[in-house]
């Protein structure tokens, strides 16, 4: 059994998720002490719960220490097994992380697509939203040789959640390796301004700011306005710059009390980091990429534009499951390179 810290590194839910889609993939239980141990509500909550329980249904694992504010967990895998699944998280809790936990092993280890159902939130703060799975992760996934269809049913904000997002994942016989490490000079950007339950001003504002923001930064951008219907009220402004090998998206959410331009400043602060570092691969996706590229069995190598601790500590719990050399050579205070070994 492989034993875990989960106070290490970054110390959050990240740990948990990668553990549980890596013992499915090599059958190796683990257990993970410390869940959560830096987080102001340390332990399991609800979205980290329904990981766990997702985890089990897809495989048949069994499981010890399965509830809301558990420190220390035992999972054992089984015999995984494709199928149609629905997973309610039951709060605001985030739909793309349930997702991010069951799809490598959908897709590597099923023989046939899945088709999964996740409801609670759609944009939350500190994970993907939905369109950054749509827009960025699915296409990286793409160049990999792993496809994923998302689609969102209805969008679901904090605190009542209410959303729902939809995939399809097909097995993948072979994972490619990547090289990406030059990006062009980004002009010009997409994106958009949403809202939902609120007046078409708070979109409206969004939008005219992120285009201010932009031009500033001398980047020509087109952010169009769109309406949605949700649970509750909420608002998005994103940012996706196209001419990036793959397209990265970065978002700023709508909170009580925050406003509209605080929102769109939020997604144009990131956009412009990206575009100054001049690197291929955003953050975020610097850590997703590393699950399925520990199992292709080509050499791989990406320059991203921050070495986050969710980069460095994925990395260590991949390392718990595989045999693979894993390095990061840092270029800058923030940039650097990952390389991932060909599998001997």
């Amino acid at each position: 059994m492989i034993e875990i810290d989960g106070s290490e590194g970054e110390g959050g839910g990240q740990i948990l998720r990668s553990a549980l889609a890596l013992a499915i993939l090599t059958q190796r239980p683990f257990k993970l002490v410390n869940i959560r141990a830096n987080r102001s509500k340390p332990g399991l909550q609800p979205q980290h719960l329904m990981c766990v329980r997702a985890a089990g249904a897809i495989c048949g694992g069994q499981y010890k220490g399965g509830s809301v504010g558990s420190s220390v967990l035992y999972f054992e895998p089984g015999q995984l097994r494709s199928g149609t699944y629905s997973f309610s998280i039951g709060t605001a809790g985030a739909t793309a992380l349930v997702l991010h936990t069951v799809y490598l092993p959908l897709a590597l280890r099923g023989d046939q697509p899945s088709e999964i159902t996740i409801s609670g939130g759609t944009h939350n703060t500190h994970a993907p939203c939905f369109h950054f799975l749509e827009t960025t992760w699915s296409a990286y996934l793409a160049r990999l040789g792993i496809r994923v269809d998302v689609e969102m049913t209805r969008p679901g904000f904090y605190p009542r959640g209410g959303g729902e997002i939809r995939a399809v994942v097909h097995p993948c016989a072979r994972i490619n390796g990547i090289q990406l490490l030059t990006c062009p000079e980004l002009t010009t950007a997409g994106g958009f301004s949403a809202y939902a339950g609120l007046p078409e001003s708070v979109g409206r504002r969004q939008a005219r700011r992120l285009a201010v923001r932009l031009k500033s930064e001398d980047v020509e951008s087109h952010i169009p306005l769109e309406e949605w219907a949700a649970a509750n009220p909420g608002s998005v402004a994103a940012v996706i710059f196209r001419q990036a090998p793959v397209p990265p998206l970065f978002f700023g959410l709508g909170e009580r009390g925050k406003p509209s331009e605080s929102v769109a400043d939020d997604a144009a602060d990131e956009a412009i980091a990206f575009r100054d570092a001049r690197c291929p691969v955003d953050p975020h996706s610097a850590d997703q990429l590393l699950l399925p590229l520990g199992f292709s069995d080509d050499a791989s190598e990406y320059r991203t534009s921050e070495i986050t601790r969710h980069l460095t500590t994925n990395i260590e719990t991949v390392r718990k499951f595989v045999d693979r050399t894993i390095q990061i050579e840092h270029t800058d205070g923030k940039s650097g390179v990952v390389r991932v070994s060909r599998r001997v």
